[in-house]
């Protein structure tokens, strides 16, 4: 019983649990000062433009300053490859001329130009090639032998397609490759080739040939002197003898009239070299049409 009144009895106020005090200000906790400028923590600068991290706040861009526009235009227009230069019949150069946009300006269709070159190499198929069938080569009327009692396989004819020098089966006869395509169509292709020639700057412009007789030097230093350096493709207005017998022993030229421009010769061949007058014919034949429009009467 004396052992749990001990317990029971609490401990004398002085004895036990001891009341925390606060300790004086000299003594105990220190009281946190912030440390002088130039000690303890850094301040952060953002760093010069040119190195680390950009800064968020740069000063003001420029305003751009804008040409006249009649510059800039004149610029565009120098710098067009429409622009092309022109000789003389002496091969110097006489000055700049621009082509027809009408002509030269066609933004290049790659799929129609591809389906009027293979149309054009089908119309040039002549389609002659034939075999002779069974019924078409000579002799084999007669049974070769026998049916019976030889041994050997039965046959009636000498010229059956399975035996030497007989027919031939589902071999090539005479036909027509030819293709039909829409007018708008070959021409939309062969503008399209014409400004391909512009674009790469392989168009040079003559103002005539002056031969008083067939001169195959002459006509090449004559090219040569436009830049031609490779295969080139002549166009004339018209036929001209003299012009055609200079240009026959260049393997690597070719003369074809303004009408018969097409798109193979132009595919063959590297540059392009046109007459004045013939600048005009292709204006005039092969220009872009505008679009019409019909009116019903009523």
């Amino acid at each position: 019983m004396a052992d749990e009144e001990l317990k029971k009895t609490p401990p004398p106020k002085a004895e036990g649990r001891v009341k925390k005090t606060p300790p004086p200000e000299g003594e105990g906790r220190v009281e946190k000062t912030p440390p002088p400028e130039g000690e303890g923590r850094v301040k952060k600068t953002p760093p010069p433009m040119g190195e680390g991290r950009v800064g968020v706040t740069q000063a003001p861009a420029e305003k751009p300053v804008r040409a006249p526009r009649k510059k800039a235009a004149a610029a565009e227009i120098e710098a067009s490859p429409l622009n092309v230069s022109s000789f003389g019949a002496d091969g110097e150069r006489s000055g700049e001329i621009r082509l027809p946009e009408s002509v030269f300006g066609q933004s290049p269709n790659g799929s129609v130009m591809h389906q009027a070159y293979l149309r054009q190499l089908a119309n040039a198929r002549q389609g002659t090639a034939k075999t002779k069938r069974r019924g078409e080569v000579s002799g084999g009327g007669a049974k070769p032998y026998r049916q019976k009692g030889t041994g050997r396989a039965r046959h009636g004819s000498i010229r059956e397609p399975s035996m030497v020098g007989g027919g031939t089966v589902f071999g090539p006869q005479p036909r027509s490759f030819a293709q039909r395509m829409p007018r708008k169509m070959r021409r939309l292709a062969l503008r399209s080739a014409l400004a391909i020639k512009a674009n790469e700057g392989r168009v040079a412009i003559l103002d005539g040939f002056q031969l008083e007789e067939p001169k195959t030097r002459a006509v090449v230093e004559l090219l040569r002197a436009a830049g031609v350096e490779s295969s080139v493709l002549v166009v004339l207005p018209s036929s001209n003898d003299l012009v055609q017998r200079s240009f026959n022993n260049l393997p690597w030229a070719k003369v074809v009239l303004a009408r018969n421009l097409n798109l193979y010769d132009l595919f063959t061949h590297d540059h392009l070299v046109i007459t004045r007058e013939s600048l005009e014919l292709l204006e005039e034949n092969f220009a872009l049409e505008a679009p019409t429009r019909w009116y019903w009467a009523r």
